[in-house]
């Protein structure tokens, strides 16, 4: 049933929902990105690092990228493996259905 329910919400409106789930979708990813970040950057005061790596690796690491790295690979790719290795069960799943729902609601 999400399956067709999900089916129906992308393609009805003549065919309008799907480009507004792309938008709806990327802005979803940026903010991720952009909490993610925000939430994974590392504040360590200058000459303390940790792991005792190098301080311009650890400036690095303050700026927040390794969050975003991560998300990209876990958030986004993953995801996309998923639906297309198993799309029947990709779009069975209700989280896909609540998904798809946000996006068109941030569009």
């Amino acid at each position: 049933p999400f399956a067709i329910k999900t089916c129906e919400l992308l393609f009805k409106g003549e065919g309008y929902n799907m480009p507004a789930f792309m938008v709806g979708r990327q802005l979803c990813v940026v903010s991720c990105m952009f909490f993610i970040a925000r939430v994974t950057s590392l504040n360590y005061p200058d000459g303390e690092t940790i792991f005792n790596v190098p301080e311009g690796f650890q400036s690095f690491l303050n700026l927040g990228f390794l969050g975003a790295l991560i998300t990209t690979i876990l958030a986004s790719i993953s995801w996309q493996l998923v639906a297309s290795a198993f799309p029947l069960i990709f779009l069975s799943n209700p989280l896909t259905y609540v998904l798809v729902r946000v996006c068109l609601l941030l569009e």
